[in-house]
């Protein structure tokens, strides 16, 4: 088995690529061990010392390390953890009730509309360009032209994660859907 490694603006976070299917459908991300009862994979990356998240995409995983560690010192024990995780043959999830798409949408039943839009946007628009990067971002919430969005993998924390929600996608969705006024992320 050959994983290839790729670097996303996100310093603190780096995109492993298996070569074979991570999630079927959905997406999941990890912020600490606590939340990994679900993922056998996730609990044994989060049992590597600096590792403080974990996401997995269709096709990859995006790990966060600690701001004190070196990509040097643990990537050669991520790369084998992951690995041995799939010549085990041993599920992603063992319980996938936990996918972060599944959390309940919060808008006003007069807003179907305008939701159904913003989320076609950001299915066709947004989440394949930062899937590339190793990131998710999801709706969660419309509330007076006001659209929170959960960022998750590379896309939480990233240094350029401000200028891409406002300049980008706010733009893009108010250009789009005159009633969104601002775009704000929220925790996931």
């Amino acid at each position: 088995m050959f994983i290839q490694t790729e670097p996303t603006p996100n310093p603190l976070t780096l995109k492993f690529l298996p070569g074979r299917v991570v999630m079927d459908n959905g997406t999941i991300f990890f912020q600490n061990k606590n939340d990994t009862t679900a993922s056998p994979l996730a609990k044994v990356l989060f049992d590597i010392e600096g590792v403080s998240g974990v996401f997995f995409g269709s096709d990859f995983i995006t790990i966060t390390k600690e701001k004190d560690i070196d990509w040097q010192v643990i990537k050669p024990i991520i790369l084998g953890s992951i690995m041995d995780h799939y010549n085990s043959g041993k599920e992603i999830l063992i319980n996938d009730d936990q996918k972060i798409e599944n959390k309940e949408d919060k808008f006003a039943p007069k807003d179907k509309e305008i939701v159904k839009q913003i989320k076609e946007l950001l299915d066709t628009r947004v989440r394949p360009a930062v899937a590339m990067d190793g990131g998710d971002i999801t709706f969660q919430k419309y509330d007076d032209g006001i659209v929170y969005l959960y960022m998750q993998g590379a896309c939480s924390g990233c240094p350029s994660s401000t200028a891409t929600l406002k300049m980008g996608i706010e733009n893009m969705l108010k250009h789009y859907i005159p009633e969104v006024s601002e775009v704000r992320p929220v925790d996931a």
